[in-house]
């Protein structure tokens, strides 16, 4: 068999072995790389960045609580948390959600974050 023929095989036998929510990272990952994206995994602290990828999880402040509304982005490399000040609700920031979002990265706790985010919501392929 020939290189092209062993590089098929290899790719088939990888997506019979590897755990689905790897090959969920692997796409995420190349969609964002597609998108003019740069890697969560490589973005440091006061970084410019823009970001694709799927929402994980949203979370809204309840009515007593300062008005702020938190997604994590998850781009297949790393999770950033979106953070929007002064919000309840947003439109179209669902769980499952793509999203494409550019800010500057801050480290809160530990975790990447970017405060109000330009974003931009994106069909799902």
């Amino acid at each position: 068999m020939g290189m092209k023929g062993d590089g098929a095989w290899h790719r088939l036998v990888k997506r019979l072995t590897t755990d689905v929510a790897e090959l969920d990272a692997d796409d995420l990952s190349t969609q964002s790389a597609a998108q003019g994206a740069k890697r969560a995994c490589d973005c440091a602290s006061g970084d410019e960045v823009t970001l694709c990828g799927r929402l994980r999880s949203v979370e809204l402040s309840p009515k007593d609580a300062v008005a702020t509304v938190e997604a994590e982005l998850f781009d297949g490399t790393d999770g950033v948390t979106l953070v929007w000040l002064g919000r309840r609700r947003i439109p179209g920031i669902e769980t499952g959600r793509t999203v494409k979002a550019r800010g500057r990265i801050a480290v809160r706790d530990g975790r990447k974050v970017l405060y109000n985010p330009y974003y931009e919501l994106l069909a799902t392929t």
